[in-house]
């Protein structure tokens, strides 16, 4: 698990620094100083009682950012009128979603209204890879939340039935490697 989280930090850092250049590693750091701790603990504590919330965690984090970029729009449920991302045929068996659940309550009760679900998102994926015997890194801060989730939407996540050439389709769309693809496919399954 250490040496595939290594690898895939690196390219999820390198990707997604790119899409996160506006944010900053101390955006809470006078609004809600303890965030990342909250975040950790909720994570830590969630490892404890299951030991595939790592991959979980960094898989969701994934699909999230490989649709919208990285909203947590994966969180937000379908509704009558819509049927949200968390929902469509390749995120049915995404789970954990209870960790950033967790997190955000305590977050809610610490600094209200101030740490975005995309970010809680975000570093839970980090910390998950960290916590797991993986290298860390800093977490560029400040996204803010998505209000769009479409299940159809999901179309766009490589399907488990793609071919190599498929896959690098794909991934070069987003700007990303054949290392980025194998790092990312490999480290969340």
């Amino acid at each position: 698990m250490a040496f595939r989280a290594s690898i895939s930090v690196l390219a999820f850092a390198s990707l997604f620094f790119s899409l996160c250049s506006a944010l900053s590693p101390n955006y809470y750091d006078q609004t809600c100083p303890n965030a990342e701790m909250v975040i950790t603990n909720a994570v830590k504590k969630a490892m404890m009682n299951d030991k595939t919330v790592p991959a979980a965690l960094l898989r969701m984090h994934f699909h999230d950012c490989f649709i919208r970029g990285c909203d947590a729009s994966v969180l937000l449920d379908s509704t009558k009128k819509n049927k949200a991302e968390k929902d469509g045929p390749p995120n049915i068996s995404l789970h954990a979603f209870y960790v950033i659940d967790n997190a955000k309550k305590e977050l809610e009760a610490l600094c209200p209204g101030v740490v975005s679900c995309a970010d809680i998102l975000a570093l839970t994926a980090r910390d998950a890879v960290a916590l797991s015997g993986g290298p860390t890194w800093e977490v560029p801060k400040g996204r803010k939340d998505g209000r769009v989730s479409k299940a159809s939407e999901t179309k766009q996540l490589p399907a488990p039935t793609f071919n190599i050439s498929q896959l690098q389709q794909s991934f070069s769309q987003r700007g990303l490697s054949l290392h980025d693809l194998v790092a990312l496919s490999g480290s969340h399954m």
